[in-house]
């Protein structure tokens, strides 16, 4: 789940400073504030963490209850490796405005790290029903991969095919729709949402993954396209020899 990368995690549009910035004494104690938080975000993702926190104590001196505030030193907190005062800055945030969706989004991927998948998903829940929320799509995505991790396949096909629905290009949907399909006997549907994900990869302009790889190989051959399983299969064997993909791939068609 790649709720955990920095920017990834925020969601929002990271801003990215060097140089500490230089404030018209003119400007309200509201821009100054958004000032502050967006340039703690911009180093966090940096991973200059003492920037970060710098502008946090600036923008603390402005509103000292902030939720954005406190949300980004949960994110701060969960990178030194402090899951205790980590969850404190969430709660925190959320305390102070439940309706923060991105503080709660950055919540459940603390959760989800933690492996308190459960908790997570129930997060993700709540995030997917702000329909306001810039980036719900995302999070429609991410609590499939926790239903996946909770063995709840209806719940995880619910949400993928929200996030295709949202947005058709939504890979990962794509592609854990095309397993599930899979796994169920429904080979035709499948086949519609691998074409789909072929399509994404090439429009990303990105290569397979070792799981993507043996996905393909189990459609062609339920499609009984023998020549095609064998050929994701050579890749497999070439691009990743060690994973378990491959031995699974082996174990299945050698």
């Amino acid at each position: 789940m790649l709720l955990a990368a920095g920017c990834l995690v925020v969601l929002a549009g990271c801003v990215t400073e060097t140089t500490n910035p230089v404030f018209n004494v003119e400007r309200s104690d509201e821009e100054a504030l958004e000032n502050y938080l967006q340039l703690a975000v911009g180093y966090l993702d940096e991973n200059d963490l003492a920037s970060a926190k710098r502008h946090l104590n600036n923008a603390a001196k402005i509103d000292a209850n902030n939720s954005e505030m406190f949300s980004t030193w949960g994110l701060i907190y969960a990178r030194e490796g402090e899951p205790e005062l980590a969850e404190q800055s969430f709660r925190r945030a959320l305390r102070i405005d439940s309706s923060n969706s991105k503080a709660r989004n950055n919540y459940a991927a603390f959760l989800f790290a933690e492996n308190r998948i459960e908790d997570a998903y129930d997060e993700l829940e709540r995030v997917v029903s702000d329909t306001e929320y810039p980036q719900r799509t995302q999070a429609f995505e991410n609590m499939g991969i926790a239903a996946q991790r909770l063995n709840r396949a209806e719940d995880a096909e619910r949400a993928f095919a929200r996030a295709i629905q949202l947005n058709p290009n939504q890979l990962r949907s794509a592609l854990e729709l095309t397993a599930i399909n899979l796994n169920r006997g429904d080979v035709l549907q499948a086949r519609a949402y691998w074409r789909n994900y072929l399509t994404l990869l090439q429009f990303y302009r990105i290569g397979h993954s070792s799981r993507s790889l043996l996905i393909g190989a189990r459609l062609e051959n339920a499609l009984q396209n023998e020549a095609n399983a064998l050929q994701y299969g050579e890749l497999l064997r070439a691009n990743f020899p060690n994973s378990n993909e491959y031995t699974l791939y082996q174990q299945e068609f050698e």
